[in-house]
């Protein structure tokens, strides 16, 4: 591990809960994994009685249908609004199912085939031709080897004839290496291997999926936080991790929270006049309270306050449409000043600090 890391991947961020799950863990476990069904459900939502926190806040039916699935031969595929957490739910169950959430392959339009299966060492390749030596294998060759879950984020960013070559993968569990002779040119999947891929509701248009790899799928939708009390607790949670980690000793102030997490859920779900187009996720309220934590400790040497949530989303709300920006000024003009309490009447006559 890199020394000091930023975001310590799932297997290590909860190693010793991992550790205490499998050492009490005595259900039956399908082959090839590191945990139990039921144990890998506990490490996902929760068991107080063992000291296991809470990690994904969601439909716990959606945690045992995508672990029944991973158990099978077909492949899950997570979709839903952008910042519901998807990754974060992949990458917990690639941790608990096989202890290792880094074999991931991050779509996009300049994702290739090479980034997916295997590469070559060009260097050996020249000098020896091909070998295992010289070959370079990736995230779903390292996964078939090992028996592991491997992780491909954002899959329909990727060509469609890109997305396909998953098509034997998922069907035969093969990967064929014509360049290598002999039984080393096929390498069949170990047990437990499988494949977690996501995709946001708002992409899936850019490269839909085909049909052949959609039937390798079982889809799961995952939606955003209904409850008020359940977002606020999430959002000021990880927002203390966040400010932690950066050094932030003054944890975020709870009437600046509730205020923004109002903002962005009635930002996201008011009338079609008022809402804006842009993303406001819950995962997107977590990042504005870090930075109101982090602008108000660093500036000003104090918790933030709401006008520090003024500033700092501007840029979350109106990314690229100036019509967002006039909703977001409109919504602290007219339904932020109708609200009485202080933090609201704070971040009102801070709306000057918008720009424009």
């Amino acid at each position: 591990m890199t020394a000091n890391p930023q975001r310590p991947p799932a297997e290590v961020r909860y190693a010793d809960e991992l550790a205490r799950l499998r050492e009490q863990d005595t259900a039956p476990r399908p082959p090839g994994w590191a945990l139990s069904l039921a144990a890998a459900r506990r490490f996902i939502v929760g068991d107080e009685t063992h000291g296991i926190r809470r990690k994904f806040v969601g439909d716990p039916s959606l945690i045992d249908r995508s672990l029944v699935t991973l158990a099978t031969s077909r492949g899950l595929m997570l979709v839903g609004e952008p910042g519901t957490a998807k990754s974060l739910l992949s990458e917990l169950i690639a941790a608990a199912v096989s202890g290792d959430s880094t074999l991931t392959i991050q779509g996009g339009a300049a994702t290739t085939e090479d980034q997916i299966k295997y590469s070559w060492n060009y260097a050996l390749l020249v000098a020896e031709g091909p070998s295992e030596r010289s070959l370079v294998p990736a995230p779903m060759l390292r996964g078939m080897r090992e028996g592991a879950v491997v992780r491909f984020e954002e899959i329909t960013r990727c060509p469609l004839e890109v997305q396909d070559c998953l098509l034997s993968l998922l069907s035969e569990r093969v990967l064929a290496i014509p360049e290598l002779p002999g039984e080393a040119g096929m390498v069949f999947a170990s047990e437990g291997f499988n494949v977690i891929a996501t995709a946001n509701t708002r992409d899936r248009g850019v490269n839909e999926m085909s049909a052949a790899l959609k039937r390798r799928f079982t889809f799961e939708t995952v939606f955003p936080i209904a409850d008020f009390a359940t977002e606020l607790d999430l959002v000021e949670q990880e927002a203390a991790a966040l400010l932690a980690r950066s050094g932030v000793e003054a944890p975020p102030r709870r009437d600046v929270l509730e205020v923004l997490v109002t903002t962005f859920r009635e930002l996201r779900g008011g009338p079609a006049g008022d809402r804006v187009s842009a993303v406001m996720s819950t995962a997107e309220a977590v990042s504005v309270a870090h930075a109101v934590g982090v602008r108000g400790w660093y500036l000003r040497g104090e918790q933030g306050t709401p006008a520090d949530v003024v500033a700092c989303l501007a840029g979350t709300a109106a990314k690229d449409n100036a019509d967002d920006l006039a909703r977001l000024r409109r919504y602290l003009e007219q339904h932020a000043a109708r609200r009485g309490a202080d933090p609201w009447q704070e971040l009102h006559h801070a709306r000057h600090l918008l720009p424009g």
